[in-house]
């Protein structure tokens, strides 16, 4: 994150095309926003789209070239870098006036902000030297938002060469990553998400592009995405270790966010917020200490100063009041808005019937399904292409999708190398076994489903580019797929980015419905239906070691509970209805918890 930016949030990364050149639509408002990297045959595909509508020449690089993954990314990054910085400069030169760029960009700063307030006294100068040279000093004080990269740390297949061996430092996150150390990106950071990679780690401590200065500031800086306190110190210990400085937290809600879902153990968000503000002081030296020694050892000078931990919330977030809380309770640097600018064209990349769907989705429209290939929750919107497509496949008896990019092949189940569970391969031998199995009808139904229900995340997740530019599809695959957070059932409209920014600050209301619970109830709602599922997940419950789980779970979110209403007068302010919804709410989520946890004691 852009420490100097001046918005207070930021964009986070969103599937793998819709936010694949968000920082093109909003950087140059000052807006930070995040690039995923991964999927490097769509990079290409962008590089060849915006090298055309530059009208400059496309030099493509072939998948058989050598080392195309990171070149493609370097190449990729440096053409957005590029084109932001013509587009800063440009808006530099606009003079000031109503409806111009330069005049949206002064507007759409928080109210708070010292340049926007000397815009507005600028406005009402009359035209004479001082209004000159005011203007001046507004145009130098434009910053550009950070271009910022993700990478899934879990997606990391060994690469291999013609002759099928190993290739060292070949992996797909570790090709991405030298991509991104290559680019010429400055005072941009790269959010590693998905937990710890000790060769990704290993390998990033050999690159000289995430050294600090002598006085503590980075050229390019790391951030982890952590669901808990516990995670942050320990996967920022690991990276110290090794002399990496881990410049931002970036904390997001386990269970109350967009994409790939991953659960703590009934921790909330609340209350893991209020660890890192307790703590936060604690973290940065402890990290600093095991920092410093690390670079003494490695013979690299110590900065002067200690450098600058961020920490960021980011999951959930749908209100001004709520985007202010987290800022003045929790005292957060920066608050991620990621489902709400899916509906904001002038952010992200979604095709139009994509759009159409979650501008009217419903709470029941999005689920928290297992259709992740990885293994991991996956919310999913129903009634997409995606969904169609699959649906269509299952029915004509030819379920799974073709492999094609073959990013999510980790299943070693039949010997033949690996596999993807969403591809027809996989699926096809695995329905074969169990017919063979000697299943009862219905338990042979019950496993069929959890085989096909399975979908495609590399291209489902990668055409809403293709479609929205026209782009050469995949393999002639179009079909989309998109993961919005459950927040999306409270938006209903398309807006415009100056729209939803004004909603962000409080100057707007776009919330489509006034029944939206506050993130943290929501949030709550959310993990007691999914230790509800865990309850009843026989197979679970019949070990002993994911049993205790399951109690400790429980034990945590009543915790969580008693937390919450220790600080509702703090949320609420002095919005009565606001206190009484919340304290209603926590009783009932309570109820529940304990009927649940009842009968579970009961059935043993």
């Amino acid at each position: 994150m852009n420490s100097q930016a001046p918005h207070t949030f930021h964009i986070p990364v969103m599937g793998l095309a819709f936010t694949i050149d968000t920082p093109i639509k909003v950087a140059r408002y000052g807006i930070n926003s995040v690039i995923s990297i991964i999927q490097d045959n769509l990079v290409e595909k962008m590089r060849e789209y915006y090298y055309g509508s530059l009208g400059e020449t496309y030099t493509p690089i072939s998948s058989k070239e050598k080392d195309s993954r990171s070149r493609r990314i370097t190449d990729y990054l440096n053409l957005v870098n590029r084109i932001v910085k013509e587009q800063v400069e440009q808006l530099k030169q606009t003079p000031f006036g109503k409806g111009t760029e330069i005049n949206k960009y002064f507007e759409m700063l928080p109210d708070s902000s010292e340049l926007k307030r000397r815009f507005k006294k600028m406005l009402k100068l009359p035209f004479s030297r001082e209004k000159s040279e005011a203007e001046d000093w507004l145009r130098s004080r434009i910053t550009p938002g950070s271009i910022d990269v993700n990478i899934m740390t879990k997606l990391d297949q060994d690469s291999l060469d013609k002759n099928g061996k190993i290739i060292q430092d070949g992996s797909y996150a570790v090709r991405a990553l030298k991509g991104y150390a290559d680019s010429d990106l400055t005072q941009s950071t790269i959010i590693l998400s998905a937990g710890m990679n000790p060769r990704l780690f290993n390998y990033m401590s050999s690159l000289s592009a995430f050294d600090s200065n002598e006085i503590g500031v980075f050229k390019k800086k790391i951030a982890l995405k952590v669901s808990d306190y516990r995670s942050a110190l320990i996967q920022g210990r690991m990276l110290a270790k090794k002399g990496l400085w881990v410049s931002e937290f970036r904390v997001e809600s386990g269970l109350n966010c967009g994409g790939h879902a991953f659960a703590t153990d009934g921790y909330l968000l609340g209350p893991i917020l209020e660890e890192f503000k307790n703590q936060r002081q604690e973290l940065s030296e402890s990290l600093y200490e095991v920092y410093r020694e690390a670079l003494l050892t490695s013979n690299k000078k110590v900065p002067k100063q200690k450098p600058h931990v961020a920490i960021t919330v980011q999951g959930g977030i749908g209100s001004s009041d709520e985007n202010s809380f987290l800022h003045e309770y929790y005292q957060v640097d920066g608050t991620g808005w990621g489902t709400p600018f899916l509906l904001v064209p002038e952010a992200t990349t979604v095709d139009n019937f994509t759009l159409s769907k979650l501008s009217r989705a419903k709470e029941q429209d999005v689920l928290l399904s297992k259709k992740s290939p990885l293994g991991v929750p996956f919310y999913y919107l129903q009634g997409t292409s995606a969904d169609k497509e699959r649906m269509k496949r299952i029915k004509e008896g030819r379920p799974g999708s073709p492999c094609t990019e073959k990013f999510l092949q980790f299943n070693s189940e039949f010997g033949e190398g690996l596999s993807c569970v969403a591809s027809s391969n996989y699926q096809d031998k695995k329905l074969k076994e169990l017919k063979k199995s000697g299943l009862s009808k219905e338990e042979f139904e019950k496993a069929k489903e959890s085989v096909v229900d399975k979908d495609c995340l590399c291209i489902g997740l990668s055409n809403s580019a293709i479609s929205q530019y026209k782009l050469t599809p995949f393999k002639n695959l179009e079909s989309i797929n998109v993961c919005p957070g459950p927040n999306i059932a409270y938006f209903n409209k398309i807006v415009s980015l100056k729209n939803m920014i004004d909603h962000i600050y409080g100057r707007r209301d776009l919330l489509g419905r006034k029944d939206r619970p506050n993130m943290f109830i929501k949030e709550l709602m959310i993990y007691v239906e999914y230790w509800k599922g865990l309850i009843n997940d026989t197979q679970l419950m019949t070990n002993k070691k994911q049993a205790g789980r399951v109690r400790k779970f429980y034990d945590n979110l009543q915790e969580g509970i008693d937390y919450y209403r220790g600080i509702i007068d703090r949320v609420a302010g002095e919005i009565d209805s606001l206190k009484k919804d919340m304290e209603q709410a926590l009783q009932e989520a309570e109820i529940q918890l304990i009927q649940s946890f009842n009968q579970l004691e009961l059935s043993k």
